[in-house]
């Protein structure tokens, strides 16, 4: 059951690809789920993240201030930036303009996380990245998206301060704490959690999608390729930041990852509920969910046959205690099929 269960996980950009391809032909099957339903589902993502994270991940974070601190600004520098000039550059209609600028505003998703485990990079530096990120959008995707769509349309930043503690921390901080109180329940609820991630954000992208069928086939290509270069531009970038600083090749390919893809649920449902009278500024948030997972998945199988020069070092730790690499893995993509690099479990893909 546990490999099935993590198979049809994996699959997550097949499945947001043919939902968003089925609300083209018949957007009535999808668009039914909008509203506080795309609000209701993304804080189950994250609560989903929450109950896998603990205590000992925040003090980790101590362990690599470094590594998390210039994923941290590359992730709310290098994005933010190239949305706000992909959407100037192309001279993109005013609502597909807010949204391909709030995308890029918001963090990366943990469909990284499984990215840079393919790519057979830093998974403990990867899902430290996350969290801290996914934290810190509660303050930066509001100011950031202030700043630089305030130029289209004036943008509720304290509204949307409000939201994202509720959509964001809320969610994760009553997860944490079922971790610690409830870890029998957890341990139940894990194996399904990442599967119901993977329906709920085909729910939400084909949702978009189908309500706005007629603005994507008027401007498909044009948003499509934006949407395209935004991630094609974050991956290299942030691959290059990285490069310029001096960290291995290995750290290199964990943060332009981490840069290169975002949390296009959160962007998703921030569109829907602050920009009503625009419903299509969703739309980049929902291909986003497909590219940033399909270029990213492309990328780490090209990775993963160039392997990087310096070798894997786990810590050492007493016989029989599994690695810091497993731990973590088996804790985000639970439940775990072994310690293989070819093997690998469901995770919690909140593009």
């Amino acid at each position: 059951m546990n490999r099935i269960l993590s198979l049809l996980t994996n699959l997550f950009p097949v499945w947001v690809l043919v939902g968003g391809t089925l609300a083209l032909v018949h957007p009535t099957w999808f668009t039914w789920f909008s509203g506080p339903w795309i609000t209701w589902g993304l804080a189950v993502i994250m609560l989903g993240m929450g109950i896998t994270l603990s205590l000992d991940d925040f003090k980790a974070v101590l362990k690599t201030p470094w590594g998390v601190a210039v994923g941290f600004v590359g992730q709310y520098t290098i994005m933010p930036l190239l949305g706000w000039s992909i959407a100037r550059l192309f001279e993109l209609p005013t609502p597909l303009a807010v949204g391909l600028i709030l995308v890029s505003c918001c963090p990366g998703g943990t469909a990284s996380n499984v990215v840079t485990y393919l790519a057979g990079a830093n998974v403990p530096l990867s899902v430290l990245m996350t969290m801290c990120s996914t934290f810190g959008a509660i303050v930066m995707t509001p100011i950031l998206t202030d700043w630089l769509a305030g130029a289209y349309v004036p943008v509720p930043a304290w509204e949307m301060f409000l939201s994202t503690l509720q959509i964001v921390l809320a969610p994760l901080v009553l997860g944490l704490v079922l971790h610690h109180l409830t870890p029998r329940i957890v341990k139940l609820v894990l194996p399904v959690a990442p599967l119901v991630s993977v329906v709920t954000i085909v729910l939400i992208c084909a949702s978009i999608i189908g309500s706005s069928a007629e603005d994507l086939k008027q401007s498909g290509f044009r948003i499509l390729l934006a949407v395209v270069l935004l991630h094609v531009g974050g991956f290299l970038l942030g691959y290059v930041f990285a490069w310029l600083l001096r960290f291995s090749r290995r750290d290199c390919r964990t943060i332009s990852i981490e840069v290169g893809m975002q949390n296009s649920g959160l962007g998703a449902s921030l569109a829907k509920k602050h920009f009503p009278e625009m419903p299509s500024a969703a739309l980049p948030c929902a291909i986003s969910a497909t590219c940033h997972s399909v270029i990213g998945s492309l990328l780490a199988g090209l990775w993963r046959l160039v392997p990087t020069p310096e070798p894997i070092k786990p810590p050492k730790l007493a016989p029989g205690t599994p690695s810091e690499e497993s731990a973590l893995l088996t804790k985000q993509f639970a439940p775990a099929t072994g310690s293989s690099r070819n093997s690998l479990g469901p995770f919690h893909p909140t593009p």
